[in-house]
């Protein structure tokens, strides 16, 4: 079995290959833009994996999205402006630099005491002295206002407690009802919009990605969905001219389901 660095080289060398002319025409082809929705993509592949709890899919989609980093970078060595040593470099001196408690003087800390440091680091050491400067603006949006309370949180700009959130809710709650009697999108947009940040604030406070949170629940609602259109293709039903009533009570019954085929629990007759 080959070591690590070796087997690494080899992959390197592989996209230099694939990358070459007398490569893969796809390959060649590629630039950092036309990649994107490849690594983004590959992004998703892994947390999906993560989600299901397989290995086997995980240790596969870690390699996919490794592949990404590697084909990024050696468009990047053809262009003599970094390749991937160097990015490696790069990520070993950030690694010793920002986690002075262990590779410089050693120090007993906490996992929350360990990021509110990252950040102070990042913050002295970085061109743009804005706390908020290293996130994303592509990040989807649940995603960056969790991010965006997260970092704030750590210099003292949050609720103490989880419980302090829930009054804030109720009053955005109370602006988004009187948004709606003013009937002006605009004003009904943002209300909507703050009580969306607010629930994002809470979920932190709850320990609970809403980004994970929201796509369990989208995934459970197409389940049962799906549970109701199998239902009625058995039966010989169209979705189209099925009533709203007939639709519900095949609801409540995919919810009692859980997971099983509607072939093995359903009725062999629909009740409306």
């Amino acid at each position: 079995m080959k070591n690590d660095s070796e087997s690494f080289s080899q992959l390197v060398s592989l996209m230099k290959k694939l990358r070459s002319k007398k490569g893969c025409p796809w390959d060649r082809a590629q630039t950092h833009r036309s990649l994107l929705p490849y690594l983004i993509e590959e992004a998703y592949e892994v947390l999906d994996s993560v989600e299901k709890e397989n290995d086997l899919k995980f240790k596969e989609e870690l390699g996919d999205l490794l592949l990404q980093i590697i084909f990024h970078a050696e468009i990047a060595r053809e262009e003599k402006r970094f390749d991937i040593h160097q990015v490696i470099n790069s990520l070993r001196l950030k690694l010793i630099h920002r986690h002075p408690h262990v590779f410089k003087k050693r120090k007993k800390l906490s996992p929350d005491q360990v990021i509110k440091n990252w950040e102070h680091i990042k913050l002295a050491t970085s061109d743009n002295k804005s706390v908020l400067s290293g996130i994303p603006r592509s990040l989807p949006a649940l995603l960056k206002a969790f991010r965006v309370g997260e970092k704030v949180g750590r210099y003292g700009f949050d609720w103490k407690r989880k419980e302090d959130v829930l009054p804030k809710l109720k009053e955005e709650l109370k602006e988004f009802q009187k948004a709606c009697l003013s009937k002006s999108k605009k004003r009904i947009e943002e209300e909507l919009g703050d009580i969306f940040f607010t629930l994002v604030n809470l979920s932190r406070h709850l320990k609970i990605n809403p980004e994970i949170a929201l796509g369990r629940t989208v995934e459970k609602f197409i389940r049962r969905f799906n549970y109701i259109e199998k239902e009625l293709s058995r039966n010989k039903k169209s979705l189209k001219k099925t009533s709203l009533k007939e639709l519900d009570y095949l609801w409540e019954k995919s919810k009692k389901s859980r997971g099983v085929s509607p072939q093995a629990d359903a009725p062999k007759k629909i009740d409306p």
